[in-house]
């Protein structure tokens, strides 16, 4: 099983959308049993909570529940533990980075490093914005979702499916 984890500061708004993004086009592609999605924040802020109310609106206009996720916070063993942490932002993987045990940085990229014919390498954080906001992060993590399935059917699956 590929194990896929997205973080972002606080996962309540970028993460959990492209947990939700990326699990819908896992499940539509049939590859849930191969596929393992998970979202984290690398900071504490918000553990516990589920999604910003405008981000699961947003989603929910694209068939996009949100509704089942909560915050949590990155942890050691989830370095261990995925095939691909992928960071929302420069500043995040900057904070990823150092906390990597050995070995592991090879996990770590930037998720828009999988949007095709997008320039832009990073999400913004669309918390103290408005509804548009979360409307161009759902167009950016649609794109990079996409990308990165392509991505591990080839590098991953091609034989399996």
């Amino acid at each position: 099983m590929v194990k896929v984890l997205f973080v972002c500061m606080g996962n309540i708004c970028r993460s959990p959308t492209a947990h939700g993004v990326f699990s819908r086009l896992v499940k539509e592609h049939g590859l849930s049993n191969e596929i393992m999605i998970d979202s984290a924040g690398t900071h504490a802020y918000h553990v516990g909570s589920p999604p910003d109310k405008r981000a699961q609106m947003a989603a929910a206009k694209r068939q996009v529940d949100l509704s089942e996720l909560t915050a949590r916070q990155v942890v050691h063993a989830d370095f261990e533990q995925f095939d691909y942490v992928l960071a929302m932002d420069r500043d995040n993987l900057d904070i990823l980075t150092a906390l990597c045990p050995g070995g592991m940085n090879g996990k770590l990229r930037l998720f828009m490093d999988f949007a095709p014919g997008i320039s832009v390498q990073e999400v913004p954080d669309p918390y103290y914005g408005g509804s548009k906001g979360f409307e161009r992060v759902l167009d950016m993590v649609e794109s990079a979702a996409n990308g990165l399935l392509t991505h591990i059917r080839e590098q991953h699956l091609a034989e399996r499916i």
